[in-house]
């Protein structure tokens, strides 16, 4: 037994003489296993080398110079024609900050399909863009509910207008009724402005009026029998509406075009579902609805 242990321990130690009978064997040295493991490790990475991941990159394609209106602003995109809409918009976060989910964009109709690429839709050298959307400090500001004492201090300083229904220039033109070629109007429906222009309508003499939107020229046509004026809406201040009283399907629509009231132009009998529509297509933001 004695001798066993001894050939073992000249095997293991290599130059070791064989113990004599009687005498202790000292123990091995510790095995340093952090080393071994390091070691093995080593061997592994030199003897099996590992290939670089291959990145699915799509071709972005070659790139499209056009214009995006927000806001009354004009923004500059500069774009390969293969990238989405998705990363239009992720493009267009971190230019506006406004979030994605709360864009809509109108190129042509309003852009729904989030896959299609600028090539698919068509988008061309110098197109332009229209951006409809609320920030999220818009949203807060609007739905913030003012305090009693704000409101106190509101109704002692704020004069309440009376309602334009009420008004006696606008009384004149209600009282001769709906035109006969009106288009159909919803109330309580919010819907996208339609691909044709807004027809049917009268102005304040009586007079038909018609609502063309250009939106790849950033710019509203209001025709009539006897001419149409082409206007840049980045030049149109203010739009406002309210409801017809003796039928709520239709709204007054004032388009403020110069730096006072006294410069609006009144639009009757416009349908209901579509004013806020004009008012962000026009603007730009988001507005409230009266």
């Amino acid at each position: 037994k004695d001798g066993f242990k001894a050939v073992v321990s000249t095997q293991s130690t290599g130059d070791a003489q064989q113990a004599p009978p009687g005498t202790a064997t000292p123990d091995p040295a510790p095995i340093d296993t952090k080393q071994l493991a390091n070691e093995l490790v080593k061997n592994l990475d030199s003897a099996v080398p590992i290939e670089p991941a291959v990145e699915n990159v799509i071709d972005p394609g070659p790139e499209i110079k056009f214009k995006l209106v927000y806001n009354k602003t004009n923004y500059e995109i500069v774009m390969g024609e293969n990238r989405t809409v998705r990363e239009l918009k992720d493009h267009i976060e971190t230019l506006t900050k406004l979030p994605r989910a709360m864009q809509k964009l109108m190129f042509k109709g309003l852009v729904k399909d989030e896959g299609k690429t600028l090539k698919e839709l068509k988008v061309a050298k110098n197109s332009k863009m229209m951006l409809v959307g609320t920030t999220m400090s818009d949203l807060v500001a609007v739905t913030t509910k003012p305090s009693s004492s704000e409101i106190a201090a509101s109704s002692n300083t704020t004069v309440k207008k009376e309602p334009l229904c009420k008004q006696k220039m606008h009384i004149k033109v209600l009282e001769k009724g709906k035109p006969d070629d009106a288009m159909p109007g919803i109330a309580g429906v919010k819907q996208p402005l339609p691909s044709h222009p807004l027809n049917g309508m009268v102005n304040k003499t009586g007079g038909k009026v018609r609502l063309t939107f250009k939106l790849e020229e950033d710019s509203l046509w209001i025709g009539t029998k006897a001419r149409t004026e082409k206007i840049s809406m980045s030049n149109i201040k203010n739009v406002v509406s309210e409801k017809i009283e003796s039928d709520p399907n239709y709204h007054i629509v004032g388009i403020q075009l110069g730096p006072t009231e006294l410069s609006i132009y009144w639009v009757y009998w416009v349908p209901a579902q579509y004013v806020d529509a004009v008012k962000d297509t026009i603007l730009g933001k988001w507005q409230t609805f009266f």
